[in-house]
């Protein structure tokens, strides 16, 4: 069912690759409450995805950006003011690569040179993104930016690897960002801490059936899934979350502050 919570606001997505995707589910999300977008890849992602099926859905342009390069952002940011005629209300970030965990380097004996390539990719491009938007003044006054993160970041899970520090340190750019930009122009800067889902990245870590089964007993709730995240994102774009900025949002099913379930002792116990 949808509110029309969007309507007449416009925005660029970042991240979508096939329907498993988080970023696809929150741009049909977007879209069905009335919002206008333009979709954003890698070049090497429009290849291997399928972006091009979700933008013909969604009448909307894909311009392709790599986010490590200052020249293809400001390119996107703005071919997506002309597109629009104007700013935009809301930008979501959801990129996130390690090279160490891909080549399965434990994180012991990471390469450096992958350390340096992942942490550009997953965390630099989101302070990246909101600097290039507010020199081009891309976000239009009381607009929402959001990245996705992950529990990762502040407890340890082995074989997540150096994406534990990539989001770390994304979450640290989103307050110390949304501070700026909250004084600058209203513009509210946060981050999503999804459950375990199963996408392209996920499905690339190490023992992830395993992430999945533990949260799914840890939380109360369950684990959320990516549709349950799209509609928690478009809450934040609205308006009805105007004063919320510089918050890592657990998204989570109540793993985030659960000792310990009854579930995961009988499960101990057998």
């Amino acid at each position: 069912m949808a509110y029309n919570l969007l309507k007449g606001k416009k925005g660029i997505i970042f991240g979508a690759l096939n329907e498993q995707s988080i970023a696809w589910k929150v741009a049909q999300r977007c879209v069905a409450e009335g919002a206008e977008i333009v979709l954003t890849n890698s070049p090497l992602a429009l290849r291997m995805g399928e972006l091009n099926k979700l933008a013909e859905e969604c009448n909307a342009p894909v311009i392709p950006a790599d986010v490590t390069s200052n020249e293809d952002v400001t390119n996107l940011i703005t071919k997506s003011m002309e597109h629009f005629g104007g700013g935009v209300d809301f930008i979501l970030h959801s990129i996130g690569m390690s090279v160490n965990v891909r080549k399965n380097i434990p994180y012991t004996e990471n390469n450096y040179d992958f350390t340096h390539k992942g942490l550009d990719i997953s965390a630099l491009s989101f302070h990246r993104v909101m600097q290039t938007a507010m020199k081009l003044d891309a976000v239009n006054e009381w607009g929402s930016i959001i990245a996705l993160t992950y529990i990762a970041a502040q407890r340890v899970f082995p074989d997540y690897n150096d994406m534990a520090d990539n989001k770390a340190y994304l979450e640290s750019i989103a307050r110390n960002f949304g501070y700026q930009y909250g004084v600058k122009k209203h513009v509210r800067v946060n981050t999503i801490s999804q459950s375990p889902t199963r996408t392209t990245a996920g499905n690339g870590v190490k023992g992830f059936d395993g992430f999945v089964n533990y949260a799914e007993k840890m939380s109360p709730l369950g684990n959320a899934d990516a549709d349950q995240c799209a509609d928690y994102v478009v809450t934040l774009f609205s308006d009805l979350t105007k004063m919320v900025t510089m918050q890592n949002l657990f998204h989570d099913g109540g793993f985030s502050y659960t000792g310990v379930t009854q579930a995961v002792i009988e499960q101990m116990e057998k």
